[in-house]
């Protein structure tokens, strides 16, 4: 068995059966790496090596828990919970409640939709935003697998088709790669030829919203999820979004989430908002909410190198290419199929393109498929499973902030709803296409 398909069914089942994610991945990463013909040290030195990938992303993710425990505490989700209540009290009713669930909905999905092109801030602003929320989403019987599906389609949706901030780079990752495998393409290209598969993820969306996840769904309100009232002065909300704006603005101009928190958590602590001898005790408590998505981070890069080593992610493009014989419609799917196994494992799309374009540009190119046909299969292929993947930070993301109460799973209530309402009308949209392009 090719060691790619065998790591990663590992680390899916184990995962299912809630085995925590870091223990899937490392049992994962033994599994694919002896089945490649590694031996064990040679295994645990690959993995190893492979942490020191991800610790800064590692860092700026436990930065970012931080500012978001020093946030608020001075008072801003306060308000937000405040405002939030105050609609549901003014309407009253289930007609009232039914439009501000439509409301908070549509406000994270803007915020995620943002985050990838607009504010090119990716998942930093789910630690802040959503933990206050939590209590207006109790009182509003909003099932948490709901807004995981909003977020998960903000963070990802938008890069795939709009070439702005992280668009702007997928889209240039994948003009180059392509490229360099023998098909020059224009940039402007992208995203009309991305448009069929985003609409795939589009109709997850609204499938999620308005069928799946529409009922109502009780969870218990722990004091996470409730902030205590009337512990916010005009002076410390100014700073908290004064301190926002810094750390957006940091983070633009160094390219760093790390600097970015730091600039945030700087200015909060200058207004006095947050005294100094607090300081260590609020990080501490900032950098456990986050601590999660560090180590599955950490453990995900280490089992992509394992992956890597034993060669058998290149290999299993040449076999998926090599029983394709001269079908299309088998060839499309095929290559979405081999991108879908590549990115859940990998857990960035980012990193897919370069290994799935230099052997499927070719073959589409031998096999008739058009250019912008072409840019739809390796584009969609390697979006593919980025929703849905246990080690992707669009489902690492949304769970750090809606299980921030202990009351969300991050396979049962994250992944499994992300992969099922995205990644399989992906690959349909996606195969279609390919074949009307």
């Amino acid at each position: 068995m090719n060691a790619v398909i065998a790591a990663v069914l590992v680390m899916l089942a184990l995962s299912l059966l809630r085995v925590n994610v870091v223990f899937a991945l490392i049992a994962g990463a033994l599994v694919g790496g002896l089945t490649g013909g590694l031996s064990v040290d040679k295994v645990i030195e690959v993995f190893t090596n492979g942490l020191g990938g991800s610790a800064e992303v590692a860092l700026s993710y436990a930065l970012l828990g931080g500012f978001a425990v020093a946030i608020s505490k001075t008072g801003l989700p306060n308000l937000m919970v405040d405002w939030v209540l105050g609609v549901v009290g003014k309407n009253g009713g289930s007609k009232g409640k039914a439009y501000s669930k439509a409301l908070i909905v549509f406000a994270i999905l803007l915020m995620a939709c943002f985050s990838q092109n607009l504010i090119p801030i990716h998942i930093a602003f789910i630690p802040i935003l959503i933990p206050p929320l939590l209590h207006v989403m109790n009182e509003l019987n909003i099932d948490r697998r709901l807004i995981a599906s909003v977020l998960t389609f903000g963070l990802t949706a938008p890069y795939i088709l709009l070439p702005a901030g992280f668009g702007k780079i997928f889209h240039e990752i994948l003009a180059s790669n392509m490229a360099d495998s023998g098909l020059v393409i224009e940039m402007g290209d992208i995203p009309k030829a991305m448009l069929i598969p985003t609409a795939g993820l589009a109709a997850g969306l609204i499938i999620a919203v308005f069928f799946s996840y529409r009922k109502s769904r009780s969870y218990e309100t722990i004091e996470i999820a409730a902030p205590e009232k009337g512990s916010y002065s005009k002076m410390a909300i100014l700073f908290s979004i004064l301190a926002i704006i810094a750390a957006l603005t940091v983070q633009i101009i160094l390219d760093s989430m790390i600097f970015g928190a730091l600039s945030g958590i700087l200015v909060i602590y200058i207004s006095g908002a947050i005294r100094w001898r607090e300081a260590d005790a609020l990080l501490t408590e900032g950098m456990k909410m986050m601590a999660f998505i560090g180590f599955v981070m950490l453990a995900a890069f280490g089992f992509a190198d394992v992956l890597k080593e034993t060669g058998d992610v290149e290999r299993l493009v040449e076999q998926a290419a090599g029983i394709i014989g001269g079908s299309k419609p088998l060839a499309a799917f095929l290559m979405l199929l081999v991108g879908l196994l590549v990115t859940m494992g990998i857990g960035s799309s980012f990193s897919t393109i370069p290994i799935i374009a230099t052997i499927f540009v070719p073959l589409a190119m031998e096999l008739g498929f058009s250019p912008m046909a072409t840019i739809a299969l390796v584009g969609t292929a390697a979006a593919l499973g980025d929703a849905g993947s246990p080690a992707s930070d669009s489902t690492l993301g949304p769970t750090a902030g809606l299980n921030a109460d202990g009351q969300h799973n991050h396979i049962w209530d994250t992944c499994v709803p992300t992969f099922v309402h995205y990644n399989i009308p992906l690959i349909a949209f996606g195969w279609i296409a390919a074949m009307v392009l």
